[in-house]
């Protein structure tokens, strides 16, 4: 099936499924239910099946793919030029403890290029879809980042290091330096809705370090088609696979990869 419009439509409605099953048991899941996977990385029963749900989808979907997934439940996946990257619930923490701000994110990776992807957020009822050269769009409208043009007037995304903590002192450092030279930070406890919000314009810019995949793959790719730019923090494009990704809109992208490169290179 080629990477288009139609692609994104089943994509989304496997993603609409998942979904409704996360709402089900919103604010439902008991304690005994949910384990650590490492310091302040939990996981629940709902990840683990939603990951099943979208695996077992997308096999029908493309059938030539393999899978990067965060909960390894495809352990079976080839090795193909084609890839699905999923996040089945980025933000679980969030999801846990009863907040709204969670998403399924899924991107389609072929040739080591992000081609297509959909960050779904199923309790503020928003999908955000995107393929290569075809833009982005929220719930079926298109969108472009923010006009915003200086760093001073922005409003900032980050997340706060929850299991690396050896660069501490700089992030702190660096959060003080935001602080004083923008509008303001937020820290949403998802990486894929914060890079859906700065692809929309409703965040200017977006950083964090200690991330995966999973976590970005869709998201940076609704940056880039909304007119965006996304890089690592040495202002590269090993952001994928790299732990670290930088995203603006195109006015004060370079202010803020320095700004924070500054600190965290």
């Amino acid at each position: 099936m080629k990477t288009d419009a139609l692609l994104i439509e089943h994509l989304s409605a496997i993603c609409a499924e998942v979904g409704l099953f996360q709402m089900q048991h919103f604010r439902t899941v008991s304690s005994d239910s949910i384990s650590d996977k490492g310091l302040n990385q939990l996981v629940s029963f709902v990840d683990i099946e939603s990951e099943k749900m979208l695996v077992n989808g997308l096999r029908r979907l493309r059938p030539d793919a393999g899978f990067i997934t965060e909960e390894n439940t495809a352990p079976d996946s080839m090795q193909s030029a084609v890839m699905w990257i999923i996040d089945p619930l980025d933000g679980t923490t969030n999801y846990l403890h009863g907040l709204q701000v969670f998403c399924i994110s899924v991107a389609l990776m072929e040739d080591n290029e992000i081609t297509a992807g959909v960050v779904h957020c199923p309790a503020m009822n928003e999908t955000f879809t995107t393929f290569k050269g075809g833009g982005s769009f929220l719930n079926g409208n298109r969108f472009m980042v923010s006009k915003v043009n200086s760093l001073k007037s922005s409003l900032i995304a980050t997340g706060f290091p929850y299991y690396e903590f050896q660069k501490t002192e700089p992030y702190l450092r660096l959060l003080g330096d935001l602080m004083r030279s923008t509008h303001g930070l937020r820290r949403m406890g998802s990486a894929a809705i914060d890079l859906a919000y700065t692809a929309c314009g409703s965040f200017d810019g977006f950083y964090e370090m200690g991330l995966n995949a999973w976590d970005v793959a869709a998201g940076a790719l609704l940056v880039k088609e909304a007119g965006g730019f996304v890089s690592d923090f040495s202002g590269e494009n090993n952001y994928l696979f790299g732990s670290e990704i930088v995203a603006a809109n195109s006015e004060i992208f370079e202010e803020l990869r320095k700004t924070v490169g500054k600190e965290l290179c």
